[in-house]
Parts: C-alpha cells; structure tokens; sequence
C-alpha cells in the first residue's frame, strides 16, 4: 500500500470512528495502534498522512500497515 492508496482507504475516518492498525515491523506490545474517534487530516504540503484524536497527531507510514480495522 502505498501514501495516496492509505488516505483513500482512511477516508470514512470522520471522527466517529474508532480505527485501529496492525503495523510489521514493531515490537509485539507496539503492533497495533489504536487510534478512538479518528479523523483524517487533508493532505498537507509535507504529504504526510495523519490522523487525529482531537488529542495527538498520528503519522501513519503506509509501508507498516499490515491491516486496517475501522470500526462502526
């Protein structure tokens, strides 16, 4: 998966969603980020992807996704 082909797939992300990610390559107390009430923020200069809580700022790295739950 690649940067552009992880904004679309995070697109439903609109803050009413919890989503959670199974990252390759982390320790196994770190291989799933789980991310409450997500929202993807548009595309930045940097192009970056990242998601927010409200709280903190998440850089997701697209190379490390081995999957992608968002939940109801």
């Amino acid at each position: 998966m690649n940067q552009d082909q992880l904004r679309l797939a995070l697109k439903e992300l609109n803050g009413e969603r919890h989503a959670h990610f199974a990252l390759v390559g982390m320790h196994e107390s770190a291989s799933v980020l789980t991310i409450p009430s997500a929202m993807l923020i548009p595309e930045e200069t940097d192009k970056l992807v990242k998601v927010t809580d409200g709280k903190s700022v998440y850089i997701i790295e697209a190379e490390r996704i081995a999957y992608i739950r968002i939940g109801l």
